[in-house]
């Protein structure tokens, strides 16, 4: 029986890249997993209330791009997303690229040949934005959600932090998350288990 989740994620974070590399190449190698994928913005996290939202401030906009063209991709192009949304992590965190700059995202759309004009125009129609929101927004008032990634499962989110990267053996990306899966689903009771060092 397929296990149903949500993951969300901003490309900003590494530990997000780290959860969903691992996750992209466990669904690759066959996982037998129904997910979909939350949007979140950690720049809004840090926004103080008396301030203008990410979303409403037209001097942030830049800041919503990322995502909103993984939205885009998600929507318009679903057969190329895993692919396309492990390119924009890499592009951040390997590349150390700017993705708040639309020539850098519309980079990573070319190499899946996606018509970056095509994706613009999408964006500004405004529903990526909105969607981007109400993700957002839903988790932070439904769940007390505040970081990446955070999984959806069971009426409950369950914020997760992999230290690891993918290795070319794509079980242990499988055995990984499907552990994690197991204490959300299976053992409610564990609410938090942190190792008090980091191993380097």
């Amino acid at each position: 029986m397929s296990t149903t989740f949500a993951i969300n994620w901003d490309y900003k974070c590494p530990f997000a890249r780290n959860a969903h590399e691992h996750l992209v190449t466990a669904l690759k190698a066959g996982a037998d997993w129904n997910v979909d994928f939350i949007p979140f913005s950690l720049t809004q996290t840090h926004i103080p209330e008396d301030h203008p939202s990410v979303f409403e401030d037209p001097e942030r906009s830049d800041d919503l791009l990322a995502v909103s063209t993984g939205l885009v991709v998600k929507e318009l192009y679903p057969e190329l997303f895993l692919d396309f949304h492990v390119s924009m992590f890499a592009t951040r965190h390997d590349k150390g690229n700017d993705i708040s700059n639309w020539n850098v995202i519309s980079s990573v759309l070319s190499e899946f040949d996606i018509d970056s004009t095509k994706v613009m125009e999408q964006i500004d129609a405004g529903w990526p934005r909105d969607r981007y929101r109400e993700g957002h927004m839903e988790s932070v008032e439904t769940y007390q959600v505040f970081g990446v990634p955070t999984i959806f499962a069971a009426g409950t989110a369950t914020f997760v932090r992999v230290m690891t990267r993918p290795s070319d053996d794509a079980a242990y990306s499988t055995r990984l998350l499907g552990r994690v899966l197991e204490s959300i689903l299976d053992f409610p009771e564990l609410n938090e288990v942190k190792q008090t060092q980091i191993a380097r």
